[in-house]
C-alpha cells in the first residue's frame, strides 16, 4: 500500500465519520436534549435539575463547600 492509498483511505475514513456525527446531531432522537441545552443559559439558578447527572454534580460541590468551611460531618 503506498502513501496516496493510505491517505485516500483516511480521508474515506474520515468523511464517513462526520456524515455520521452530523447524522447523530440533527436526528429526531437528540432534539429533546438538544433544545434542553439550548436553554440553559435562560435557567434560574435556584430550580433544581432535572437529570441525575446535574443533580451528583450539586451534591460534589455541597460537599466540597463544607470542607472549605471546615465541617467534618457529613
Amino acid at each position: 500500500m503506498d502513501t496516496g492509498t493510505f491517505r485516500g483511505l483516511i480521508t474515506l475514513i474520515l468523511i464517513f465519520a462526520f456524515i455520521g456525527i452530523a447524522l447523530w446531531a440533527y436526528s429526531k432522537r437528540r432534539k429533546p436534549d438538544f433544545d434542553e441545552a439550548a436553554n440553559l443559559p435562560f435557567a434560574d439558578d435556584d430550580e433544581l435539575p432535572t437529570s441525575d447527572k446535574h443533580a451528583s454534580r450539586e451534591r460534589d460541590s455541597e460537599a466540597h463547600s463544607r470542607d472549605d468551611r471546615g465541617d467534618k460531618n457529613i
